[in-house]
């Protein structure tokens, strides 16, 4: 069973938001709350609070499942452009720079995984291992 969270209008620029989801994407829970909480980039604390958001709605969800037994992964985030607010910034000569301001939309969708996804990764691992 899935759960999804959403944040709207990060003021961040997309691009920055970006780096930050691509570090946690495809990993379990647990791993990506450790990588978001000791990363310095600005944009992990909010995404470690919108993780833990979308937790707290997969337990709502399964209230007789236990969190450590699901295997819980991060299945898809995405980040997408939001709202783009535009001023202007004094420029030499009487001109004027628009300055643009962007924000950010991010969808985190988190699922548990199945006996035989866990094996596909556990035998991927060790394909790499040999090598």
């Amino acid at each position: 069973m899935e759960a999804v969270a959403k944040l709207n209008n990060v003021p961040t620029s997309p691009r920055k938001m970006r780096l930050v989801a691509g570090l946690i994407r495809g990993k379990s829970v647990a791993r990506a709350l450790n990588l978001l909480k000791f990363e310095a980039n600005s944009g992990a604390e909010r995404l470690e609070k919108l993780l833990l958001s979308a937790l707290s709605n997969w337990q709502q969800k399964n209230e007789d499942a236990r969190i450590e037994d699901a295997n819980l992964y991060i299945r898809e985030i995405f980040v997408d452009e939001g709202r783009m607010l535009k001023r202007l910034r004094p420029a030499p000569q009487g001109r004027g720079h628009r300055i643009r301001k962007r924000s950010n939309h991010v969808t985190v969708i988190i699922d548990s995984m199945t006996e035989e996804q866990l094996e596909q990764q556990q035998s991927k691992k060790s394909k790499k291992a040999n090598k």
